[in-house]
């Protein structure tokens, strides 16, 4: 009964939040549940699930035309499955095969689908712009082919009837998918009323007066256990000049970040998780930044505040293959940082986050392999670890707790970790990327009485706080500076949500367990070798598309066990590495040295793992222009 009335608590503080929160996730009656629900939710869970981004499908494109004039007209290279490496958008061949593929290959593999936006053609064109009406049509076109392969089978009671669908898709705004592009008007407003149409079969019912408002919205995606939060990072996005970040309560993203606020407060209280998606990510670097500052305080903040419940988040819009690192000490609930960052090219931005991850506090040798060898959901027994501490000897303890002081703990809870899949369009090669998950323990997931009657824990019932506080895993010395640093500060004019529980196990972006990301395998297709067997004839007059394996993330080179921040973290270590000086042999001052020789053994040795992350950010095409 006490878990009854605390819940009623939570929604009640989630209703008298903002206009904007009366839509919070809900929770739904066994006796509630549509027909034909408890057949659907006794499939398997895969542990599987496609990410797809930035189709950008364009009907105006055009085999032969030239790549300077879009792919629309004139005589140029442009292919008939798009013109890779170029600014030309997709061609509907392109899509259309792609579709073909995941129903031949993913349909009955994956639980769900993210799908984060920009799902029409660019507006690069002067003698041909886009429209609104074309906006929509192709959203609806894309929208369809989805349905296609994931509309249900079962026979409708009448033609017009809303297909019901096999397995969850979200979709999220991109800065292409309006229009002018970027600009993005506080809601309701036509996009958000059009899109809520166009989307019907995507968005849950009970959240589309929340979509309606603001463009946003929550589905579960395995009931009573996932959810999905599809944000609109367009109230984010620092080009879109319509609004002014997150901090005035009067702008679109300071209520957007206190609806997300309330959902992963809902979700903590059904001990529930979570994964975020949407299309800008999070960039913040020296050579690029995303993001209005005010919306990346907050957010990072949030990401730290509820890592308990965040297992990971999806980003599109770069057309980059790369992952970023947010840092938790870098926030400033008070900041009013505005400046302006430019990007001079892609490899400068990742040239400048491998300078970022460089300055990461440098582990201990070992330290990684020890911290591997702990059990998944808590740390090693008492007797093992007080063992390891005799045989390191003081120093070397010494040295680990304060690297582990520096990253946030064994789990590197400091920090979360965005994201960002390349693209369908073939700026480089057309990509998509299937995740695996952690299915440990999800054999309950089958309809009962268990999915809707979950306790709350009380541990984590008093959510709002006054300040930022976050001492769970520090030692006396670092909570007593904190508390001294955290009476100097103001309090902050926003709710700040309170960290997990001190007694809590980290969340499974930190320790592998239930829903904590695998890996992912990247695909893409080569279409320059595709084209060439066109060329010959080799394909006859229906040629087709195949996407192979790229990379998988447990490969030699990336070596990852699983996708928790820490195997993050120590990726991005490896990839800031300097490589290695080359020991030289023999004595150059030795009378008949070969000096050019000895030169050339001092060199620094190539770091291969960095070699790859540039590669692969690429789509492994081999003519972009990789630094040296």
């Amino acid at each position: 009964m006490q878990s009854i009335f605390l819940l009623l608590g939570l929604f009640a503080d989630a209703i008298s939040a903002s206009p904007l929160e009366q839509q919070s996730l809900g929770r739904i009656s066994p006796t509630e549940l549509p027909t034909g629900l408890a057949e659907d939710l006794r499939k398997p869970v895969r542990g599987r699930f496609l990410h797809i981004t930035d189709f950008h499908p364009d009907r105006l494109y055009k085999p032969g035309t030239s790549i300077d004039r879009s792919c629309h007209r004139g005589n140029g290279p442009a292919g008939y499955f798009g013109g890779e490496g170029t600014e030309c958008d997709s061609p509907l061949s392109l899509v259309n095969e792609t579709f073909r593929w995941i129903e031949e290959n993913l349909k009955d593999e994956i639980d769900f689908v993210i799908w984060t936006g920009d799902s029409v053609r660019h507006d690069n064109d002067e003698k041909l712009p886009r429209t609104a009406d074309e906006i929509m049509e192709l959203n609806e076109f894309l929208s369809q082919k989805w349905v296609s392969i994931f509309g249900a089978e079962e026979a409708r009671e009448t033609t017009n009837a809303m297909p019901k669908m096999s397995i969850p898709v979200i979709p999220t705004f991109g800065n292409n998918d309006i229009m002018p592009h970027n600009i993005f008007n506080e809601g309701p407003n036509k996009w958000t009323k059009r899109f809520a149409e166009i989307w019907n079969q995507f968005i849950p019912e009970d959240q589309r007066h929340t979509f309606v408002e603001g463009g946003w919205f929550t589905a579960e995606v395995v009931p009573g256990r996932l959810a999905v939060i599809s944000l609109n990072t367009m109230y984010f996005f620092d080009s879109n000049s319509a609004v002014d970040g997150c901090n005035a309560k009067s702008e679109p993203g300071y209520e957007h970040m206190e609806w997300l606020r309330v959902q992963l407060k809902i979700l903590r209280s059904r001990n529930m998780k979570a994964i975020l998606m949407g299309h800008v990510p999070p960039a913040r670097s020296s050579e690029k930044r995303n993001w209005d500052e005010t919306c990346w305080q907050k957010y990072t903040l949030w990401m730290h505040q509820y890592r308990d419940v965040v297992v990971g988040s999806f980003y599109g819009h770069m057309n980059i293959d790369h992952f970023m690192l947010q840092d938790s000490n870098k926030v400033n609930i008070d900041s009013q940082v505005d400046e302006t960052v430019s990007i001079n090219s892609k490899t400068d931005y990742l040239e400048s986050l491998r300078n970022q991850w460089s300055s990461l506090p440098s582990p201990p040798s070992g330290i990684f392999e020890e911290l591997d060898s702990m059990s998944d959901l808590g740390y090693l027994s008492s007797e093992v670890e007080s063992a390891k501490k005799e045989k390191r000897g003081k120093k070397k303890e010494k040295k680990k707790q304060k690297f582990l002081d520096k990253i946030g703990g064994p789990w590197a809870e400091r920090y979360s970790v965005s994201l960002v899949s390349p693209s369908l369009v073939p700026n480089f090669f057309p990509s998509l990327r299937v995740i695996d998950y952690n299915i440990t323990g999800l054999d309950d997931v089958a309809p009962g009485m268990n999915l809707f009657t979950r306790e709350v824990d009380d541990s984590t019932s008093a959510i709002d706080t006054e300040e930022y506080s976050d001492d769970s895993s520090s030692t006396p010395e670092i909570q007593k500076k904190k508390k001294k640093d955290k009476d100097k500060k103001k309090k902050p004019k926003f709710k700040v949500p309170e960290p997990p529980s001190s007694t809590a196990p980290p969340g499974p972006a930190y320790s592998n367990q239930a829903f904590t990301l695998l890996g992912y395998t990247q695909y893409y297709s080569n279409l320059t070798k595709l084209h060439e067997e066109i060329a010959a004839g080799e394909l006859g007059e229906d040629p087709r598309i195949d996407y192979e394996i790229e990379y998988t993330t447990n490969d030699d080179v990336y070596q990852m066990k699983d996708l928790t921040v820490r195997s993050f973290f120590q990726l991005a270590a490896r990839i800031a590495e300097e490589g290695a000086e080359e020991k030289q042999t023999g004595d150059i001052n030795s009378p008949g040295a070969d000096w050019s020789v000895a030169k050339k053994k001092r060199k620094k040795s190539t770091n291969h793992v960095w070699r790859a992350f540039l590669r692969r950010a690429f789509v492994g095409f081999e003519d972009h222009d990789l630094d040296e």
